[in-house]
């Protein structure tokens, strides 16, 4: 069920109230930059670099200019504020997740700094079979509409309206729509896998 979503969509704009310094420590910390690493190529101590991931000083609009520059981000990133637009999924509004798959995926997670997560809701076509898949992480499904079948290591069972499964990503895990009818699914998994670094798929 996890291999549905390797392609992502362009995220939506906008991020949740997470402090400045959150947002500092995040992107460098993605990067793979040591406070020292993130100073030189700002020009900026390493010393005030973490009094500025812990919020205590503020940079200032020449500081993070730099800072902008150096982890490669507009300045836009430390200075967005939350909008209901930005953290609400409308149910006419859910962006369709573009993948050469029979399967139409809708993506109704926000841009989080810190996505962990997706959730993502799968119209599942007559027949459909996702291949056996295996990774890090956890899943958590539940059918909204019709009935498939699953398999999560040794289990395998039938879920309809209103089941649901819980599962370690780690065991191999399948699942096939037999019926003749349309499934609607919801998928949550972590890690987000349509968050932030491109995939093919």
């Amino acid at each position: 069920m996890s291999t549905v979503a390797k392609r992502k969509t362009k995220p939506r704009l906008g991020k949740l109230h997470i402090g400045m310094g959150a947002r500092i420590q995040h992107r460098r910390k993605q990067l793979g930059l040591t406070l020292s690493e993130l100073g030189a190529r700002a020009g900026l101590s390493a010393p005030f670099l973490s009094q500025a991931e812990r919020n205590q000083t503020v940079p200032s609009i020449m500081s993070l200019m730099a800072l902008a520059k150096a982890l490669k981000v507009d300045l836009q990133y430390f200075l967005e504020s939350p909008t209901e637009r930005n953290i609400v999924c409308r149910a006419k509004e859910r962006p369709r997740i573009r993948i050469n798959s029979p399967v139409t995926f809708y993506d109704l997670s926000s841009s989080l700094i810190h996505r962990m997560m997706d959730a993502i809701l799968m119209e599942i076509p007559p027949g459909h079979a996702f291949p056996t898949d295996q990774r890090d992480g956890e899943e958590f499904v539940m059918v909204l509409k019709g009935r498939i079948h699953a398999r999560v290591g040794e289990i395998e069972t039938v879920l309809g309206p209103g089941d649901s499964m819980h599962f370690n990503s780690q065991s191999p895990h399948s699942s096939r729509n037999e019926s003749k009818s349309k499934v609607v699914l919801l998928y949550v998994g972590t890690p987000s896998v349509i968050g932030e670094e491109p995939s093919g798929g």
